[in-house]
């Protein structure tokens, strides 16, 4: 049945008219109704593009996927264009948590999941230890410390969990995920004292959590991916051990916003020039750094010799895609090893859209696999 007695529609429930649908499937979208969301995997493309607008999205050689072009139609349909709500930290961490939950995919199983506590430079930085499933027991799988994205601003072990199961699952490595400090109760380098602390501890303890202690990887997406890349250079420059891999997904790293894709994507594409430009005066104002100092910004490090290799994503819809691609560059430049891929009909955050299938399921099994491949004992 899609509809009660007394003629409304069941908000999990297609109705049965083409118009109808449209419009639910809108609202499903924009309000995060899971229903919705698992609708879209089995729609045809051209009614997807239907249904955003009739035309396909193409920008600068790539073209937009049509689930996503679909997702952004929704929420611009209700008035939701923005990551950040009102500048305010807690109201845009409350959307995001509740955005991100819609789109988890509750069926992505590892084998065994709980809670870290590690010493930090500020008291106890809480993490969460994903263990994979063994395919060689006598063989301890590599562990992967974890930064997730936010600008600094939102995101927590919450809104990263289904991302961190899909990692752990599709690449069999330990994902150890970290609740790093925000902004903007915590200011640059908080966030970045956080980080280090706990890759460090994770290189000490990776034997004890079951992992091999000689393949420790960091990784991140967004403001994680920009922590993962400053991590691995405030190791080398102290003398601690590399990190085996940096995993850098879609990174910020100039926050002095020069590039051409912060302009091309400015607007309508999820992440936008007005949220970043928050994200960054919630993180560095009154910090007593300034944007240019490597800490905030990795693309402007002097020396970027002596690294560990690196496997940097970007895609092709996100104001950072040029950033992300001009430090792949540059650590080549440096002699670093680089893996640089471009997935060119995304936006940012596709890491957690998973659930929308496709396009952007078919880029999340890559770069997974390119990591797995990348941690493999050689």
């Amino acid at each position: 049945m899609t509809g009660s007695p007394s003629g409304t529609t069941r908000a999990d429930v297609p109705p049965d008219t083409a118009p109808q649908r449209s419009r639910w499937l809108q609202r499903a979208l924009a309000t995060g109704n899971r229903a919705g969301v698992k609708v879209i995997p089995h729609l045809p493309n051209g009614l997807k593009r239907l249904l955003s607008g009739g035309r396909a999205v193409a920008i600068d050689g790539n073209t937009l996927d049509p689930s996503l072009q679909m997702m952004l139609a929704a929420q611009r349909a209700v008035g939701m264009s923005s990551l950040v709500v009102a500048n305010d930290a807690v109201a845009t961490r409350r959307q995001n948590r509740e955005a991100t939950r819609s789109l988890d995919e509750a069926d992505v199983h590892v084998a065994h999941i709980e809670p870290v506590a590690i010493p930090g430079p500020a008291g106890s930085i809480a993490a969460r230890h994903y263990r994979p499933t063994a395919m060689v027991p006598a063989d301890p799988a590599p562990l992967l410390v974890f930064y997730h994205g936010g600008g600094y601003v939102f995101g927590d072990l919450d809104t990263h969990d289904s991302a961190c199961r899909l990692i752990c699952r599709d690449a069999g490595v330990h994902v150890l995920a970290v609740d790093y400090r925000l902004a903007p109760e915590h200011k640059a380098p908080a966030a970045v004292d956080d980080a280090y602390a706990a890759y460090l501890w994770a290189a000490a303890h990776a034997a004890e959590l079951g992992a091999d202690p000689a393949r420790v990887a960091v990784g991140g997406d967004s403001a994680g991916g920009c922590l993962a890349a400053v991590v691995t250079r405030l190791a080398r420059d102290a003398g601690a051990p590399l990190p085996t891999l940096q995993w850098l997904i879609y990174p910020v790293t100039d926050m002095r916003g020069q590039t051409r894709s912060r302009t091309l994507f400015t607007d309508g594409f999820l992440l936008t020039k007005s949220n970043i430009d928050w994200f960054r005066d919630a993180y560095v104002d009154g910090s007593g750094l300034e944007v240019t100092d490597p800490r905030i910004s990795p693309l402007l490090a002097d020396d970027l010799s002596g690294l560990s290799p690196a496997l940097v994503i970007t895609a092709g819809f996100d104001p950072l895609r040029d950033e992300g691609e001009l430090y792949a560059a540059k650590l080549r430049e440096a002699g670093v090893t680089v893996d640089a891929r471009r997935m060119g009909s995304m936006i940012h955050a596709f890491i957690n859209f998973n659930a929308l299938g496709g396009q952007v399921s078919r880029a999340n099994a890559e770069m997974i696999s390119a990591l797995r491949a990348h941690l493999a004992r050689g």
